[in-house]
C-alpha cells in the first residue's frame, strides 16, 4: 500500500496498514544538532523515507522571520520581528490597528503573491501533478484563518473587537472568507487532496474567544470554506493550537477532515472523548515536555496516545515537533524509535 492509500485509508476510517505519523524540526534544532540530527532521519527510514545526507548545512541562511533581530513586512502589511534565530517571530505593527484603515485595505493578490513571498501558480500546478503521476498524497494551503484576524488588528484590539461587539469585525471577517474562498477554488481548480489551514484559537487551558463567540462570528467562515473543499471531494486539514475542546463538535459540523489536538493543552482523556470515533485526530505531542522527560517517559507517552486513541478502522495519526535546541538528542532518537515501533508495520 502506499503512503498516501494508507494516508486516505486512515483520515476516512477505510482501516489503513499502518498510523501515519510524523516528527518536525525547527529550523534552531537543524542548525543546532545538524550531522547528528541527520544521523538520526537516516537511522529511521520508515519515519523519513527518502531523506538523505546533506541537510545539515540546511539553516545556516535561516528563512525570514526566522532570523534574530531582523523586522519584515509581509505581503498583508504586517510587521514581523524575531528575537530568537531559528524560531518564527511575532508581528509587531498591525495594518489595521485602527479601524479607520480598513476602508482602504486590500488583501494581497492571490494569484501573485503569497504571505511573505512571490506565487507561480504554473509551477505549483506543474508539481501537483507531477507528484499525483508519481502517486503521493497532494495538498494546498489554505493559510491562516483566525490568526490572521490577530495579526492584522492585534491580539488586544481583537479582543475587545468580540466583547464589545465592534460592528467592523464582521466585514474583516468578510474580507477575509472572500480572499479564502478564492484562494480555496485555486487549489480546487488545481486538484488536490487535501487543503490544510493554520488558526491557532486556543490557549493552554481556554479557548481565547468564548464559544458562543466562535460560532456566531468564525463558524460561518469555517463552514463556508470547509464545505467548499469537502464539497469538491477534498479533505480539510485543521492545524489548530491551544485547548478547543468545547468547539469540536463544531469544527467537525464545519467539515473538518482532520485536526490536531495538543496533547498537553486537551488531555488525553479529553481529547479521546471529544475526538474517537468522530473524526481523523492527528494528535500533537507534548513538546513542552521534550526537554525534561527521560527517554523512557517519552516512549510511555507515544505507547499510551496509541494505546488509547488506535482502531482498526483508522482515524488516528501521530505527530511529533522539536522545536527548540534545549530536547536532548536521546530523547530525539527515542522519540523517533518509539513512533517506528508503534505506528509502522
Amino acid at each position: 500500500m502506499t503512503h498516501r492509500e494508507n494516508w486516505l485509508r486512515a483520515i476516512e476510517f477505510r482501516s489503513p496498514e499502518w498510523i501515519p505519523a510524523s516528527v518536525g524540526f525547527a529550523p534552531i534544532t537543524w542548525k543546532t544538532y545538524r550531522e547528528e540530527l541527520e544521523k538520526i532521519l537516516l537511522d529511521h527510514p520508515k519515519l523519513f523515507p527518502g531523506f538523505q545526507a546533506g541537510h545539515s548545512n540546511f539553516y545556516d541562511e535561516m528563512p525570514v522571520v526566522y532570523r534574530e533581530g531582523e523586522y519584515f513586512r509581509d505581503n498583508w502589511g504586517c510587521l514581523w520581528h524575531n528575537v530568537q534565530e531559528g524560531l518564527e517571530g511575532m508581528v509587531v505593527e498591525h495594518p489595521l490597528a485602527d479601524w479607520s484603515a480598513l476602508d482602504t485595505f486590500s488583501p494581497p493578490d492571490l494569484l501573485t503573491k503569497d504571505e511573505r513571498g512571490d506565487r507561480n501558480w504554473d509551477e505549483t500546478r506543474r508539481q501537483i501533478e507531477e507528484g499525483r503521476k508519481n502517486g503521493h498524497l497532494t495538498g494546498g494551503n489554505g493559510e491562516r484563518l483566525f490568526d490572521r484576524m490577530y495579526f492584522l488588528r492585534g491580539f488586544e484590539n481583537l479582543m475587545l473587537d468580540f466583547a464589545t461587539e465592534d460592528p467592523h469585525l464582521p466585514r474583516l471577517i468578510a474580507m477575509l472568507t472572500d480572499y479564502e474562498l478564492a484562494l480555496v477554488n485555486k487549489w480546487l481548480d488545481i486538484g488536490v487532496d487535501t487543503i490544510g489551514f493554520h488558526t491557532d484559537i486556543g490557549t493552554q487551558n481556554a479557548l481565547m474567544i468564548s464559544p458562543e463567540n466562535f460560532r456566531r462570528y468564525l463558524k460561518p467562515m469555517f463552514t463556508t470554506l470547509f464545505q467548499a473543499c469537502r464539497q469538491a471531494g477534498t479533505h480539510v486539514c485543521l492545524s489548530s493550537d491551544g485547548h478547543l475542546l468545547e468547539v469540536v463538535d463544531d469544527l467537525i459540523e464545519c467539515g473538518i477532515s482532520m485536526h490536531d489536538p495538543q496533547l498537553r493543552a486537551n488531555t488525553l482523556t479529553g481529547i479521546a472523548r471529544a475526538y474517537k470515533g468522530k473524526v481523523c485526530t492527528t494528535v500533537d505531542l507534548d513538546r513542552q515536555s521534550f526537554a525534561f522527560l527521560t527517554p523512557q517517559e517519552i516512549r510511555d507517552q507515544v505507547t499510551e496516545v496509541v494505546d488509547v486513541m488506535a482502531d482498526p478502522k483508522g482515524g488516528l495519526m501521530i505527530s511529533g515537533s522539536v522545536w527548540g535546541a534545549d530536547v536532548p538528542l536521546a530523547n530525539i532518537e527515542t522519540l523517533c524509535a518509539v513512533i517506528e515501533d508503534c505506528c509502522f508495520p
